[in-house]
């Protein structure tokens, strides 16, 4: 059974026995909260969570309208209710929840990273405070070797050569960029440039995906059975390992010997894991599956935002050259720094707005899985049972007009004018009012700001805790871009469409742009 394909058409049998195994057995949810399509009834129930299934954005935007500040319920395909609290309140009160009440590990579960991932990650996610901390702490010291390899890897990859224009299927090219470039970071050179060592790490990214979901589609009672089947998570982890293990080997020896302060100590991941890592994780084998872990959520959501992004520059091109100006400008001045690149305050705008817009992972965020014995209840007495699944609406919230005007039409500098009006405003000893009271108005349009209605990160203290480094990794990337690259829509006025299936949500896969080096530019490809 190591062929997905054989796999699948089992999963297509399995999976029929157990609609009528549900559809026989399953219990009516008494509920008060009402259904947004279907009913209670077993075969509406059942026919309800395919449609939903297949047409997920759209339904929970129609939910999220006729709901704007309440909360319903969906269907999902063999599974219990979802969820859906909509309106700002409510997404505060499900970020400040404790996790004894609202679990957000328990709900990864739901997603099979048990099987997928390892068990570890859920029950020890040490690998976060890693990231939180010491790689957020590092970022300014790291930002020189990351421009080299973002100048390195997209010369190699994108291999342009004078100023002919070429055709390029970017989202592939954006993968392989972004692994190179996350790992001069993770693991230095020459591994970063290793095309095997990466081509792991983007198999295991995208296994993790389309293998969870079909082990998610299992009941509980038999996941222990099919999900080690479907799982590439041992296989993944071995050949990692063989790459991985003289290094760490030799950081462990030293580590051991000379404790954390010890000469000459790598600035890199795997020193970052080691600094929060103990007892049974302080082994190679451990310590390679959170390189893994970490690797997963560095490509996955990087390459999904920067392709969004080259989307939407080749498709509303009016905002290339203010953002090629700033880039060239503060380049000028400052060079390479994290400083310069806060100051790129369009290109930043341009990135928060692309994800706004367009850039969402799921239409589905936040999500919590209840834990309390006696459910979990709002402010306003709506309660959801122990057990449930409970989210909040993304796409929807992005896309609506009374918290972002004119919310349909992409306006990559909106968040730039809503800072300099702010900075405007408090210069002249004006107070600026807030939606989110914890953070100054001036600071609440940057691209890693969270808010009950920006919710790409997430909110609340489960946001990205990788998010400050996917910031500085994409606004250097798109600077680049901009500085050095011509670009335009393989066909002009036409965005390739978004991919969708349940609760996934990804840029084309196969959509291609025109690129080209821009005039006076062409050395930096030249051999």
């Amino acid at each position: 059974m190591d062929d997905l394909g054989t796999k699948t058409l089992a999963l297509c049998g399995l999976a029929l026995a157990f609609s009528v195994y549900y559809w026989r057995n399953g219990q009516k949810d008494e509920s008060i909260i009402r259904p947004l399509i279907g009913g209670d009834g077993r075969i509406s129930r059942w026919l309800a969570s395919v449609e939903f299934l297949r047409n997920s954005r759209q339904l929970l935007g129609d939910g999220y309208r006729q709901n704007p500040s309440s909360v319903f319920r969906v269907p999902i395909l063999l599974r219990d209710w979802l969820y859906i609290a909509c309106g700002g309140k409510h997404v505060q009160e499900i970020a400040s929840a404790p996790d004894h009440i609202l679990s957000f590990a328990e709900s990864l579960k739901e997603a099979s990273i048990d099987y997928t991932m390892g068990k570890a990650l859920v029950h020890n996610p040490y690998h976060i405070s890693s990231v939180r901390g010491s790689l957020t702490r590092s970022l300014g010291r790291c930002l020189p070797e990351i421009h080299d390899e973002i100048e390195h890897s997209f010369n190699d990859v994108l291999a342009l050569k004078g100023n002919e224009w070429k055709l390029i299927q970017i989202h592939d090219a954006i993968l392989q960029i972004v692994a190179r470039t996350s790992n001069r970071l993770f693991v230095g050179l020459p591994l970063c440039r290793n095309q095997e060592y990466l081509q792991l790490n983007i198999d295991f990214t995208i296994s993790v995906f389309v293998r969870g979901m079909i082990i998610s589609l299992f009941p509980d009672i038999l996941k222990p059975i099919f999900g080690p089947l479907f799982s590439k998570l041992n296989s993944s982890h071995r050949h990692v390992l063989k790459l991985l293990k003289t290094m760490i080997d030799e950081r462990l020896q030293k580590e051991n010997q000379y404790g954390r302060d010890w000469p000459d100590r790598p600035n890199d991941l795997i020193s970052w894991l080691l600094d929060h890592a103990e007892g049974e994780e302080r082994t190679t084998s451990a310590l390679t599956m959170r390189v893994l872990v970490v690797n997963f959520g560095a490509i996955h959501t990087s390459t999904k935002a920067l392709t969004t992004a080259m989307y939407d520059l080749t498709a509303y091109p009016q905002h290339i050259e203010p953002m090629r100006e700033e880039a060239e400008r503060v380049i000028k001045e400052e060079g390479w720094t994290k400083a310069a690149l806060a100051r790129m305050h369009k290109i930043d705008s341009f990135l928060r707005e692309s994800q706004r817009f367009g850039f969402t992972p799921s239409p589905l965020g936040m999500t919590r899985k209840v834990v309390a014995k006696d459910g979990f209840t709002f402010s306003d007495g709506t309660t959801i049972p122990h057990g449930a699944l409970l989210g909040v609406p993304n796409t929807a919230v992005h896309r609506d007009h009374s918290l972002h005007p004119n919310a349909d039409t992409f306006d990559g500098f909106r968040f730039s004018r809503m800072r300099e009006d702010a900075a405007h405003a408090e210069s002249n000893g004006i107070a600026v009012d807030s939606a989110d009271k914890a953070t100054p108005g001036l600071f609440q349009q940057h691209m890693v700001s969270t808010s009950p209605d920006h919710l790409v990160f997430g909110h609340g203290r489960h946001a990205c805790p990788g998010r400050f480094f996917a910031a500085m990794e994409l606004k250097a990337m798109l600077a680049h871009i901009l500085i050095n690259y011509d670009l335009k829509a393989e066909v002009e006025g036409v965005r390739p469409s978004d991919q969708v299936f349940g609760l996934f949500v990804s840029p084309s896969p196969t959509g291609k742009i025109w690129m080209r080096i821009r005039e006076g530019l062409q050395y930096l490809c030249m051999d």
